[in-house]
Formats: structure tokens, sequence, C-alpha cells
């Protein structure tokens, strides 16, 4: 689909910080950082395991053994868009 849609939204109770994700995309990867081991980051700060995430839209994994699947094939002459915008609030 071409319209947007809420796709996920987060919340940081203690500050309030919120972030909504808006996309086209039918999926979204969500990434944990389970694997990151004393990573030196801006001003030296140091990231461990589940030290922040990611959101990343897209199609859905193994997309063309499944044909039930929004299709993931772009043929020649075709164009692909996409969309997605992550809106960062505070809820009070």
């Amino acid at each position: 689909s071409s319209h947007l849609k809420h796709a996920a939204a987060v919340l940081e109770p203690v500050s309030g910080r919120k972030l909504d994700v808006y996309t086209t995309e039918p999926a979204i990867h969500f990434y944990s950082g389970n694997f990151l081991c004393n990573v030196k980051g801006k001003k030296g700060d140091i990231y461990n395991k589940r030290s922040g995430f990611c959101l990343e839209t897209q199609h859905f994994p193994d997309t063309p053994n499944h044909s039930h699947f929004p299709s993931t094939v772009l043929k020649p002459g075709e164009q692909f868009y996409s969309k997605t915008i992550f809106k960062f609030s505070v809820d009070k």
C-alpha cells in the first residue's frame, strides 16, 4: 500500500519520550542490540548489550518463498517507493 500507517509506538515512561513510526512498508524489523559489547560511541560512551534498539521498516523476511506476502519483485522500468516517518515527542 502507498498509504502511511501507524506501525509502532515506543514510550519511555520516566522521561515521557515517545517515538511513533508511520510507514508505507508492511513490516518492521526490531533490532535490540543483543550483540553489542563495549562498543565506543559518541563522547567516549560505551554501549553494551541492549543499550539501544532500531525499528527498521521493510517488507516481510523471506517474501519470495511466500506467495501471500506482498511482492518484492521490481521489474525493469518499474520504480520502488517507500516512505517512513519517525515522529519524536514527549508524552506528559
